[in-house]
């Protein structure tokens, strides 16, 4: 799990926390900056998935390359 993973959801958490509040006291205006942070936060999780995947794979290449020279 790396950095943008787990701001990501922690952005999301905060996010729906934040909607729920609004839907509390009957601000609209706080809602929508609830369900804005869990959109920012869902990507940054996806940007941060996607660079384990990317991280992941070099990492495979790597050993096999390792493998085939033994």
């Amino acid at each position: 799990m790396n950095k943008d993973q787990v701001k990501g959801k922690a952005k999301e958490i905060g996010g729906k926390i934040q909607e729920e509040a609004g839907e509390l006291v009957g601000s609209s205006k706080q809602q929508a900056k609830g369900i804005a942070n869990q959109v920012e936060g869902k990507m940054q999780k996806k940007v941060g998935d996607a660079r384990e995947a990317v991280e992941d794979a070099l990492d495979d290449d790597a050993t096999v390359r390792r493998g085939n020279r033994q």
